[in-house]
């Protein structure tokens, strides 16, 4: 692999549960440097000493010792990146802020997902959407943002791509069972979902279907067309730390046999497996033949980056042959939220967007 320059990021969020997943992830790339994080009511303390630390991994003793800075534009001075683990309600401003400074941000939060200007990325499914950053420069921003998608989307989006692509689905019937990491921490009250699933997670079916559309559709005269596949969305949350999983049922113009549909979803690869990013798994989308898989507590960290590509398994037809029915499983906390993040990094280091 040839040696790319360093790149230096902050990161907003750094004590919340998906920020530590960056902590967790970022000491040993090759070349993306950590150099400052930021908090709110943790600005001023050590980084060890402000966060609950949530991994059965020791935290990195360099991070341990960095003092938490205030999420403000100066704190990030001289980094070439800005990731974003803040909760909406505070991203919209704050990201913005940065963006305006001048500040590459790469954002796990929805504020500005659907914005039309701004990627949102899953960099096997739509690597040209970064195209868009081009027109967020209207806004007079001296920088700019990119987001990643709803965690459960992620998973979706990129088992629909190949099917959508060779087979032309157009309709798609999914049922979640979302982990509980994907409320964040502490998450759900524990005498809410023991024994017991929970049908309902706020706003979530309908972020899922307008994100997966917006990421499945076409980049044209500087804009996303959506894609027209008709969606319905169930999303449940079950007690299971790490790991979605989610039932597909899709529909087709064609017939459509379960291994042809295997030979596709194992088959596909995307920009980052073809630039060899460090992040990239060799193989997005594993499929399992046994009949049982994928479990979450088994194939959660499949890939030859742990936790980044995406299993499938129970491929088979639906009610006629112009239909397949499958289970797939992402980890929400990596493919998810920051591993898509740093691998979106990655492609705009490779792609010039963070040139000076």
């Amino acid at each position: 692999m040839t040696k790319r320059r360093e790149v230096k990021a902050a990161l907003l969020g750094a004590t919340g549960a998906v920020g530590q997943r960056y902590i967790n992830m970022l000491p040993s790339h090759p070349y993306l440097r950590l150099e400052v994080l930021m908090g709110g009511e943790s600005a001023g303390k050590k980084y060890g000493q402000a966060v609950n630390w949530l991994f059965a991994d020791d935290m990195d003793p360099a991070m341990a010792e960095k003092v938490v800075r205030p999420a403000r534009p100066e704190s990030a001075k001289g980094c070439d990146i800005v990731f974003s683990a803040l909760p909406s309600e505070v991203a919209a401003d704050v990201e913005a802020k940065f963006a305006e400074a001048g500040f590459m941000v790469v954002s796990e939060a929805s504020a500005h997902r659907m914005d039309a200007d701004v990627p949102l990325m899953i960099p096997e499914v739509n690597a040209d959407h970064l195209k868009l950053l081009e027109a967020q420069k209207k806004r007079g921003w001296k920088g700019a943002i990119t987001t990643t998608s709803n965690c459960t989307a992620t998973g979706l989006s990129m088992v629909l791509k190949p099917l959508v692509d060779e087979f032309g689905a157009n309709k798609a019937i999914v049922t979640t069972m979302q982990a509980l990491s994907g409320a964040g921490f502490p998450g759900v009250p524990s005498l809410s979902i023991q024994e017991n699933v929970i049908p309902y997670i706020k706003n979530e079916e309908e972020k899922v279907a307008a994100e997966t559309k917006k990421i499945l559709g076409t980049f044209a005269n500087g804009t996303i067309k959506p894609s027209r596949i008709e969606m319905g969305i169930s999303c449940n949350r079950v007690a299971v730390i790490d790991g979605h999983m989610e039932t597909l049922y899709a529909e087709f113009a064609q017939n459509v046999t379960p291994s042809a549909a295997e030979r596709s979803l194992e088959g596909f690869r995307g920009e980052p497996q073809r630039l060899k990013l460090p992040t990239a798994p060799d193989q997005p989308i594993m499929v399992r033949k046994e009949r049982d898989r994928p479990q979450p507590r088994l194939d959660r960290m499949a890939g030859s980056v742990p936790g980044m590509s995406v299993v499938v398994g129970r491929v088979r037809n639906g009610i006629d042959e112009k239909s397949i029915q499958l289970t797939l499983l992402s980890h929400n906390t990596i493919r998810g939220a920051a591993g898509t993040a740093i691998l979106t990094a990655e492609l705009m280091e490779r792609e010039g967007y963070l040139e000076d």
